[in-house]
C-alpha cells in the first residue's frame, strides 16, 4: 500500500502554523506578524491576510501600535483544527459535479458516501486541539 497525503491549502498551513507558534510563545505579549513570518519561513504579506482572517473568527486577537501583534484569543485547549481550517478556508463542503454519464441511483449513493465521509473528517478534525500538537511545557520563546 502507497502512503496517502492530505493536502492542504497553502494558506491552511501557514494558518496552523503561525497558530502553533503563538501557542507555543512563552511570554504573554502579542507577537507581531513580522516575527512570525520570520520564523515561520512565511511571506509576511500573505501571512498579513491570514491572521486578520484568523481574528475575524475568534481564533486570535490583535493589538496595534508599538507593542502590537497576535496572541491566541481563547486557551489551545479551545481551538480546534477544523475551526482553522475553516476560518481560512470556508466551510467545508463536498459538492460533487454532476456527471451525467453515471447512472442517478450511483449519484445518489456516490453523494451520500462522500458526506458521510466529509462529516467524519469534520468530527475528527475538530477533535484535535492545538494543545495536543504543542508540548506547552516546553515552549520556546518566538
Amino acid at each position: 500500500m502507497g502512503d496517502t497525503a492530505v493536502k492542504l491549502s497553502r494558506t491552511v498551513t501557514y494558518a496552523l502554523q503561525a497558530t502553533l507558534q503563538l501557542a507555543q510563545s512563552e511570554t504573554n505579549e502579542p507577537v507581531p506578524c513580522s516575527r512570525l513570518a520570520s520564523e515561520g519561513d512565511m511571506p509576511e504579506r500573505f501571512l498579513l491576510q491570514i491572521l486578520r482572517s484568523l481574528v475575524t473568527h475568534g481564533i486570535l486577537q490583535s493589538t496595534r501600535g508599538v507593542e502590537g501583534g497576535y496572541m491566541l484569543e481563547r486557551a489551545p485547549e479551545d481551538i480546534s483544527l477544523l475551526e482553522i481550517i475553516e476560518a481560512v478556508d470556508g466551510p467545508m463542503h463536498t459538492r460533487l459535479p454532476v456527471n451525467e454519464s453515471l447512472p442517478s441511483e450511483a449519484q445518489i449513493r456516490l453523494r451520500d458516501a462522500i458526506h458521510s465521509v466529509a462529516i467524519e473528517a469534520r468530527r475528527q478534525l475538530h477533535e484535535v486541539k492545538v494543545a495536543s500538537l504543542v508540548d506547552i511545557k516546553q515552549a520556546v520563546a518566538i
